[in-house]
């Protein structure tokens, strides 16, 4: 199984936090950074191959992250026009690397360790949603119907739950996925998320909702977030 960590974009509502390296290296605690927790957690559950995408700061980011001396093997792929694309072209950059069971997670996730083990842990393809917390305005839904995820996207409304960009895909679900990005991308279609291609395919790829409930998994956005985030950690 490889780990694919999306961490090309330019977090500019992070403020002055994202000035000199980008929004994953910002401190969630005494001991972590979003990515440095990310890395310890896909170490301890058995991930050995990491592919992570980059857009600003790429060579202070590959520098932290080998600095962490964590038994991972990490391949890096620099998405050169990440300030004019979204991350479904930093996933078709880095495509040829993510030929095998996929876990995929945004860079500025954050999560316990419980449930990534239990997301891996699981026999078919997944997405994080959470049933108890309330649905976020700019944030991803899922519409789920008989049980499986028919879509997910920001401005879904109905038969939806919150949903966290933490995915565990089999390989088979996974290509069904990566093709249609790849018809997205040599279509131009670059500026979109790549849920949009998956979108698409949901009849094919059968994706089911885990629900963690009130567990640990959210996005670090903006500051707020970030203070939210911390004290939770605390």
């Amino acid at each position: 199984m490889t780990a694919l960590i999306l961490n090309s974009g330019m977090g500019s509502r992070m403020g002055y936090l994202t000035k000199d390296h980008p929004k994953c290296m910002t401190e969630i605690s005494d001991t972590d950074t979003i990515i440095s927790r990310q890395l310890r957690l896909l170490a301890l559950s058995g991930i050995r191959d990491v592919v992570i995408t980059t857009g600003p700061f790429s060579s202070v980011l590959e520098s932290y992250v080998r600095s962490l001396d964590l038994p991972i093997d990490y391949t890096f792929v620099n998405n050169p026009i990440y300030d004019r694309t979204n991350y479904i072209y930093s996933i078709y950059m880095a495509r040829d690397f993510l030929d095998s069971d996929l876990v995929l997670m945004h860079g500025d996730l954050v999560f316990d360790k419980e449930v990534l083990r239990k997301i891996i842990a699981l026999p078919y393809s997944a997405v994080t949603v959470s049933s108890t917390l309330p649905l976020p305005d700019k944030d991803f839904k899922a519409m789920v119907k008989d049980g499986r995820v028919i879509s997910i996207g920001v401005d879904l409304t109905e038969d939806v739950v919150a949903c966290q960009p933490l995915y565990s895909l089999k390989h088979r679900d996974w290509q069904i996925w990566l093709d249609s990005i790849t018809g997205f991308c040599t279509k131009g279609e670059t500026s979109c998320y790549a849920e949009n291609a998956l979108n698409r395919v949901t009849s094919e790829a059968e994706i089911i909702p885990f629900d963690v409930k009130d567990m640990l998994c959210g996005e670090i956005d903006n500051e707020t977030d970030l203070e939210r985030m911390r004290a939770r950690l605390i």
